[in-house]
């Protein structure tokens, strides 16, 4: 009986995973219709979520972790207000902004590099 019950395990959760998952986006779509997005309390939630986003930005920028803790705070710096720069001039182009941001970074890193081996 147990070896049964052993086999099914990864099935089990997978299925248990699968409901919480899609369970709680069918609720919110259920539920899409029926709230009002202007309501202070999602102001809130959006500030809270915009606040969250620049912490985090600026740990990535002080903070880093892994390779990027590897690069001078001055290369991230200029990445990062590049990125910001291209993405206010270019009328708020997501994709613009982020990949200035990084071109800046790994060009800031190579070009570093090459002076350092070169």
């Amino acid at each position: 009986m147990t070896e049964t019950l052993t086999n099914w395990g990864p099935y089990i959760a997978l299925a248990i995973t699968f409901a919480v998952t899609y369970g709680w986006r069918a609720l919110g779509v259920a539920l899409s219709g029926r709230i009002r997005t202007d309501s202070p309390i999602f102001e809130w939630v959006t500030c809270v979520a915009y606040a969250l986003l620049a912490g985090l930005i600026a740990r990535m920028i002080v903070l880093p972790l892994g390779s990027l803790a590897e690069t001078p705070m001055i290369d991230r710096l200029s990445a990062a207000l590049l990125a910001l720069a291209v993405f206010l001039l270019t009328r708020k182009n997501l994709f613009l902004g982020v990949f200035s941001g990084f071109a800046c970074l790994v060009l800031l890193t190579w070009g570093r590099a090459g002076f350092a081996f070169g």
